[in-house]
């Protein structure tokens, strides 16, 4: 791969994980957590501050699933212990990249951004 097609791939990354962020309910407060720490789907249900960190309430099934999907955007990746991976999830370069980016909130995302965003995750061969 040239070097001119792989800038060319990491900024569509780049683009992809920015767009999603806007589309998931986590708020910017949420990745700013995982800068510093893991958190894992069940900590983050049983939280009684989870407004913090999302815009509705997420059961750990749910917010596993928005967890899948940013690790397979290559923003979250899963932590690792002596015994393996864990449940737990933290930033990647590539995260931490993204939220450099955004600035102080995340902007909300229009109609026609969360229909892209549902194709690319929900359908992504079309």
């Amino acid at each position: 791969m040239t070097s001119k097609a792989l800038g060319r791939y990491e900024a569509q990354a780049l683009q992809r994980a920015r767009e999603a962020l806007r589309c998931l309910p986590f708020r910017l407060s949420f990745y700013q957590e995982l800068q510093h720490g893991t958190l894992s789907s069940t900590q983050m249900a049983a939280r009684s501050n989870w407004a913090q960190l999302s815009r509705s309430p997420l059961g750990p099934r749910q917010a596993e699933d928005h967890f899948i999907w940013l690790i397979a955007l290559g923003v979250l990746r899963r932590e690792v212990d002596g015994q393996g991976l864990t449940e737990r999830v933290r930033l990647t370069p590539l995260g931490r990249e993204v939220l450099a980016s955004l600035g102080e909130e995340l902007p909300p995302a229009g109609p026609l951004l969360r229909l892209r965003h549902w194709l690319r995750r929900h359908r992504p061969r079309l």
